[in-house]
C-alpha cells in the first residue's frame, strides 16, 4: 500500500533534503546534473512549487522551496525522483533503488532563518571542501541569487527581494551575507531540523505550524544526531 504524501502548508517555505541510497553518488556526470535540473524546472512549474535556492551535491540535494498547494512538494519530489532514477539507472547500467527513502523536509521561519537557509544550502560545496568559494560550484543557485545569472528555475522569495530596491542592489547585499560564516548553533539547527523533519525556528513558529496542521510535531532529541552531515 503506497504511503500517503506529506502535507505541506501553502505559502510556508521548506528546506528539502534527499540523499542517495547508502549515501552513494546520485550524480556522476555533467549530463546527470543537467537532466535533474531540467526535470526540476519542468515539474516545479507543473506542480506549483516556487524554488528559491538549491544545490546538487554528489550524493545528495538541498532545496529551499515554497509550495502553492498542500501536495505540491510531495508530487514534485515523487515524479522528479522516479524519472531521474530511471535516467540514472539507464545511463549508468545499474538497477535498483537510487534514493535513501523519502525526502526530508523542515519548515523554515521566514523572519529569522530564511536567508540563513539560503546560505546553508549554497555553502554546502564549500563546507564539503569541494571549492573555496560558492561561485566556483556550478550546480547551485548561488550564481542566480548573487550574480543575477538567468534561470527559469529559481524564483526569488519575498524576503530576498527586500534586500534592495533593484536586482543589482539585492545581489550586492546578498553577496555581503556570505562574508560571515554561519554560527555553529545555526548549522546544528539546520542539520537537526532536517534529520528529524522539524521546523527551523523558535517556539512561536513551532506553535504556528502545529496550529495550521492541527497536530503536535513532537520535539527533536537532545544533542547531535548520530549521523548528520550537510
Amino acid at each position: 500500500m503506497p504511503r500517503r504524501p506529506r502535507m505541506y502548508i501553502p505559502g510556508f517555505s521548506y528546506h528539502i533534503v534527499q540523499r542517495g541510497n547508502n549515501r552513494e553518488a546520485c550524480f556522476l556526470e555533467k549530463c546527470d546534473f543537467q537532466y535533474y535540473l531540467m526535470l526540476l524546472s519542468e515539474l516545479s512549474a507543473r506542480f506549483g512549487v516556487d524554488l528559491h535556492a538549491f544545490v546538487l551535491m554528489t550524493n545528495h540535494i538541498h532545496f529551499l522551496a515554497t509550495p502553492r498547494a498542500e501536495d505540491s512538494i510531495s508530487r514534485m519530489m515523487r515524479v522528479v525522483g522516479s524519472r531521474y532514477a530511471q535516467h540514472f539507472n539507464r545511463a549508468h547500467g545499474r538497477t535498483g533503488t537510487l534514493w535513501e527513502g523519502r525526502h526530508k523536509a523542515s519548515a523554515v521561519d521566514t523572519q529569522d532563518y530564511l536567508l540563513k537557509c539560503y546560505r546553508y544550502i549554497e555553502l554546502n560545496p564549500v563546507a564539503a571542501g569541494m571549492v573555496e568559494r560558492p561561485e566556483e560550484y556550478c550546480w547551485s543557485s548561488y550564481g542566480v541569487n548573487a550574480w543575477g545569472e538567468s534561470s527559469e528555475l529559481v524564483r526569488p522569495h519575498a524576503v530576498y527581494t527586500q534586500l534592495g530596491g533593484n536586482s543589482e542592489s539585492r545581489q550586492h547585499t546578498y553577496r555581503d551575507l556570505f562574508k560571515a560564516h554561519l554560527s555553529d548553533e545555526d548549522l546544528l539547527s539546520f542539520r537537526q531540523a532536517s534529520h528529524f523533519c522539524q521546523p527551523v525556528g523558535g517556539e512561536r513558529f513551532r506553535q504556528q505550524i502545529e496550529g495550521k496542521l492541527g497536530r503536535s510535531l513532537g520535539y527533536m532529541k537532545r544533542g547531535r544526531p548520530k549521523v548528520v552531515k550537510s
